[in-house]
């Protein structure tokens, strides 16, 4: 079951004993755990224990569930990062059943599981694990919101801390920082404070925001692969003043082209980006091979082989301490693979 707002609140009104987020985004899940932890302290000024690791023992979890808290309240048992897979099917079946039958314990847990075809791989228990935590209380996968609702959130996490972000302001962030959950909360807080908690504006964002090389250098491809090259010199220069590495640019983008000449050889196999996501072994979202797939559009499969053979090239003279600046190289480099697309 994807995540409610509406059910996880009726849950928390219904003093439900088990809370269980999973998704495959740590900050996701996490934060979803956090969020229902301070609520449940909030509510009941009730003590908070601890059980790390993919699978606390089932004693452990005895010992938690069983003791009276004491305040007399319902003691709230954190488990983070548990992992169903790592328990036996017969120590899992006590897990469940502790979880099902305590009177004196409010579990929360979070998962993170690696994403196949766009979907969770969720094994046998940790089916189980959800079907229980649904049954007793509440259970949800935590979905990456989509840049509106990432806009969203920043803002409401501005407002909590005195501060305005408009959404142009917002819309930048996430344009320099990329989507990374982590990094835009983190980007957030130093920028509110940057701002005297007053107002962050465009201008702080493109002054003091921190740059993504990612996000960077997906520009720098999209605008390679539509044979942009001016502009895609433009982005380097920028890299370039802000200091990044000249080996770090040529290994993002090698691993760009990299995806594109995988997919662009498995449509010629007839199969899609997620077969390639699956063989390759490709962790996060397969989002990014979907794009990659439009980036190769306009290249054929020998003309994607050149460009590798130009970053190959391009990495051995920066490497090897070629006389050429490397920001000649850089630019004659992105000039390359520009000219090397288009032509049939």
């Amino acid at each position: 079951m994807l995540y409610n707002k509406t059910q996880w609140r009726e849950a928390l009104e219904k003093n439900a004993s088990v809370y269980y987020f999973y998704s495959s985004d740590p900050f996701l899940a996490r934060t979803a755990a956090e969020k229902t932890l301070s609520e449940l302290a909030a509510a009941t000024d009730g003590e908070i224990t601890v059980l790390d690791g993919p699978a606390p023992s089932v004693e452990e979890l005895v010992m938690a569930a069983g003791t009276i808290s004491f305040f007399g309240t319902r003691r709230i048992v954190s488990m983070p990062n548990l992992q169903p897979s790592s328990y036996g099917e017969k120590d899992l079946e006590e897990v469940c059943d502790v979880l099902s039958s305590s009177e004196n314990a409010t579990f929360v847990m979070f998962s993170v599981f690696a994403e196949e075809r766009g979907q969770l791989k969720l094994g046998k228990q940790t089916k189980k694990l959800i079907a229980l935590c649904e049954k007793e209380g509440y259970a949800a996968q935590m979905v990456h919101p989509g840049p509106q609702q990432l806009r969203a959130l920043l803002r409401q996490r501005a407002r909590e801390q005195g501060t305005e972000l408009s959404e142009n302001a917002a819309a930048a962030m996430l344009e320099r920082c990329g989507q990374d959950m982590f990094l835009l909360e983190n980007e957030v807080d130093k920028l509110a404070a940057a701002s005297g908690y007053t107002e962050i504006s465009p201008a702080l964002v493109v002054e003091m925001g921190t740059r993504n090389l990612e996000a960077d250098v997906f520009d720098m491809v999209r605008c390679v692969t539509s044979r942009n090259a001016a502009r895609a010199c433009e982005i380097l220069e920028v890299l370039l003043r802000l200091k990044t590495e000249p080996i770090s640019i040529t290994a993002a983008l090698a691993s760009s082209f990299v995806d594109m000449y995988r997919v662009k050889a498995a449509q010629a196999q007839k199969l899609d980006y997620n077969r390639v996501y699956k063989d390759f072994g490709y962790t996060g979202k397969p989002t990014r091979l979907q794009i990659s797939g439009r980036n190769a559009g306009s290249y054929t499969l020998a003309q994607l082989g050149t460009c590798l053979e130009v970053l190959a090239e391009l990495d051995g003279d920066l490497k090897g301490g070629s006389p050429t600046a490397a920001d000649v190289l850089l630019q004659t480099a992105l000039c390359r693979l520009a000219a090397a697309g288009g032509r049939r």
